[in-house]
């Protein structure tokens, strides 16, 4: 299967069956056996045709003469494929994507659309160009446009942002983000210039699968890695890890304190975050299947709480492509689990609140309404600060090269 193949699978599992991206890119790439560059380029294909797909359809729309929307399904993902790469990958003729997209129609059985897919395909390759000239970024609505994100998301930059910096945040996270990982205990000694600031995290042009297998590296960005640093994890200490999967910060946190317990709500992520802790020879972490906000009585004054709660992904939108247009604020949700995380740990202790969000609603109002004292984090990460909230921790995309996230760390 080629590298256009599985893009056009992973677009058609997206958007017809609600399937994450990650997780159908995996499966799909991993089915077709795609060497390591053809991989590099399906998921340039799958990651950005998810990513852009409004301005896409703006201009499948606008030059096919058809909204984008009453088209069948296998032939607007085989024009969103073609259009993303006459619009943004520079390198493809427009001939080849007009050939491959043509040819994708035909092995879906859509024979009598091959005609229009060809057709659209020539005026993308006409006009596309310099119809994504035309458009600006004047207006939230304009850059949502522009940059292809939802009204609400563009609206939520510019009002908590500016302007400036809502459009370094949309350009930002268009943009594959770097590769990094966690260097775990087991992998200290290898090589390659590690992050000051955060002395774990290495960045990779490609992840060694040898080096996973033997458990001496985690995919984990910068943001994820200074959430979890910032518990400050004790020898000694028990941590309870509220929303645990797929077990980063947890196992982070286990090559300090004396015990982890893990808690994940969906049963499949608690049996693989069980695998990755053996993986990593952590026979300290315990993964509880359940409900956080319904936890047993006994499960309680823990000295530190990590609650790493759902949220909207505003700050993870590079990496998890498909959520722009899935994703939704869910501050009730994380105040509920907050006040869950403060019955859980002793008089004294700790709760650490991370979401990769960038709103207000889901980040200081969470905190502010949870009445408890907050730390003050930026004392020992100044570089990752909160403009507005010094006591909290920001990473901004566009800024530090890494997810998104806002930390806090409080006192009980």
């Amino acid at each position: 299967m080629s590298a256009r193949r599985v893009a056009f699978d992973v677009l058609r599992r997206v958007f017809e069956d609600g399937a994450y991206a990650d997780r159908a890119f995996r499966a799909a790439a991993d089915s077709a056996g795609l060497d390591h560059r053809d991989r590099a380029f399906a998921m340039q294909l799958a990651y950005g045709s998810v990513q852009r797909k409004r301005t896409l359809d703006h201009a499948i729309s606008t030059l096919g003469k058809r909204p984008a929307r009453k088209l069948d399904p296998p032939v607007l993902a085989a024009l969103r494929l073609g259009a993303y790469q006459i619009g943004f990958l520079h390198g493809v003729p427009p001939h080849a994507a007009a050939n491959e997209s043509v040819e994708l129609v035909r092995a879906a059985g859509l024979e009598r659309a091959v005609p229009f897919t060809n057709a659209v395909m020539r005026r993308l390759a006409e006009g596309f160009p310099a119809l994504l000239e035309s458009l600006g970024d004047a207006t939230p609505a304009e850059a949502a446009l522009k940059h292809s994100y939802p009204d609400w998301i563009a609206d939520l930059f510019w009002r908590e942002h500016g302007r400036e910096t809502a459009l370094a945040l949309m350009e930002a996270m268009n943009e594959p983000p770097p590769t990094v990982v966690r260097v775990t205990a087991r992998g200290r000694d290898l090589p390659g210039e590690r992050d000051p600031e955060l002395p774990a995290a290495l960045t990779v042009d490609q992840v060694p699968q040898e080096w996973l297998a033997e458990g001496l590296v985690w995919p984990q960005s910068r943001g994820s890695q200074l959430a979890g640093l910032a518990v400050s994890a004790q020898p000694g200490e028990r941590i309870l890890d509220l929303c645990a999967a797929p077990g980063g910060k947890a196992t982070l946190l286990a090559e300090v304190a004396a015990e982890v317990v893990a808690v994940e709500k969906h049963e499949g992520r608690a049996r693989e975050l069980s695998e990755h802790a053996a993986r990593l020879g952590l026979t300290n972490i315990t993964v509880v299947h359940a409900d956080a906000l319904e936890l047993p009585a006994h499960l309680t004054g823990f000295d530190r709480v990590l609650v790493d709660a759902p949220c909207s992904g505003t700050g993870v939108l590079a990496s998890r492509p498909d959520l722009r247009w899935r994703g939704d604020p869910l501050p009730d949700l994380q105040r509920s689990l907050l006040a869950a995380a403060a019955e859980r740990v002793r008089p004294g202790g700790s709760v650490t609140y991370a979401v990769c969000a960038l709103n207000a609603a889901e980040n200081e109002d969470v905190v502010d309404a949870a009445g408890l004292a907050p730390d003050d984090l930026g004392a020992d990460w100044p570089a990752f600060r909160h403009p507005r909230r010094p006591e909290f921790l920001l990473t901004l995309p566009h800024v530090h090269r890494t997810s998104g996230f806002f930390i806090a760390r409080m006192r009980a």
